[in-house]
């Protein structure tokens, strides 16, 4: 496929909100886009009706027909059984088969993980797949893996999540050189797991096209000193959580405090164009789409209850992806790690350079 005209493959049929939203966000990113094509996964009949209301899109869609589709109560071992020929699992093949350049699809996390492992394998060089995205902070946005993919890692499994994290940054963020940091207990160098500590010596150890600042604890997540932080799944989705539930929590409470009385209400009224600005900033929508890096193909998780609007920001990140051509640079960058990986010694230090060939 060309990344000058890209092709994104829609599961039409994943998420809560249904096939009508995914095809007013697929105009939304035409809008945006205007070299971009889809492929439509769902049932035709009602795929048309909505194209019926969506005139940027209609000529040159590709609808493919199927009106099976995962739910969102299947369980991953289920769907790898059973799921090659609904809409998510046809729109992952079309992206291995070459007929699109990325996936994107609001259905059921764990089965669209387990069915792009399954149909896309990982990149050479890359043991698992590490599932990225966009969060807000108090001066920019920044990239967060792995959310939920992988439980346990070892010090390879960090390293490797640094390098496509890295590549993330400097793909939709525009980042040079981004700052990357592993999410430890303290910011000492003695303190965390052997693995954070093996990790962080090998990221020391070799020139990327990164510059790597240590340990970041969880309350510096959110203060923006770092443009990539990196951890194992479990954490990191757990982190991810506490923060989507402390926003929604500080939302609440000012909704509820600006109801207090007729003071609090017309103090509202001078503050509404702050506290929209706050909304905008911290909106699900404005950062929607995970990405599921180190795959041999692009697939991007859109939320579920996304809006339109958000939805199509997730179809943005596939196409900043596949532009940028993010496979490429996480090859490269894989491949300059290998050939001046250092070596630890038996205290955890790095120490020369791996010789090409003994690794």
């Amino acid at each position: 496929m060309s990344t000058a005209n890209p092709v994104i493959a829609l599961d039409v049929m994943g998420g809560d909100t249904g096939l009508s939203l995914v095809i007013a966000a697929a105009e939304i990113a035409r809008e945006r886009y205007p070299k971009l094509r889809f492929r439509l996964y769902g049932p035709e009949t009602a795929i048309r009706a909505a194209l019926a209301k969506a005139p940027r899109i209609a000529a040159d869609s590709v609808i493919v027909h199927t009106d099976q589709q995962v739910l969102g109560t299947d369980k991953p071992s289920q769907v790898i059984r059973r799921g090659r020929d609904t809409s998510m699992g046809l729109a992952i093949s079309a992206v291995k088969a070459g007929e699109a350049d990325a996936t994107v699809s609001a259905g059921n996390t764990g089965a669209l993980m387990a069915m792009a492992k399954l149909t896309l394998r990982t990149m050479e060089g890359i043991d698992r797949p590490a599932l990225a995205a966009l969060l807000p902070t108090s001066k920019a946005d920044m990239v967060m893996l792995d959310l939920g993919a992988n439980t346990e890692c070892d010090a390879e499994n960090l390293v490797q999540f640094a390098v496509m994290g890295a590549a993330f940054a400097r793909t939709v963020l525009a980042l040079p050189r981004p700052r990357v940091a592993l999410l430890n207990i303290g910011v000492e160098e003695l303190k965390g797991t052997d693995e954070l500590k093996d990790a962080a010596a090998l990221l020391r150890g070799v020139e990327l096209p990164m510059s790597f600042e240590g340990f970041v604890e969880g309350d510096g997540i959110g203060k923006g000193d770092v443009d990539v932080v990196v951890t194992d799944g479990f954490s990191g989705n757990i982190a991810l959580k506490s923060i989507e539930g402390t926003a929604r929590l500080v939302t609440g409470l000012l909704a509820e405090a600006f109801r207090t009385s007729w003071l609090t209400k017309l103090g509202y009224l001078f503050s509404r164009g702050a506290l929209r600005a706050l909304r905008g900033h911290i909106d699900p929508d404005t950062h929607n789409g995970a990405v599921f890096l180190g795959l041999n193909g692009l697939v991007v998780k859109s939320h579920g209850s996304a809006t339109a609007r958000g939805f199509a920001n997730a179809i943005g990140v596939a196409h900043d992806l596949i532009v940028g051509d993010i496979a490429r640079r996480i090859s490269d960058d894989l491949e300059n790690f290998r050939a001046h990986r250092p070596v630890l010694t038996p205290e955890g230090e790095a120490g020369d350079d791996l010789p090409t060939g003994e690794a």
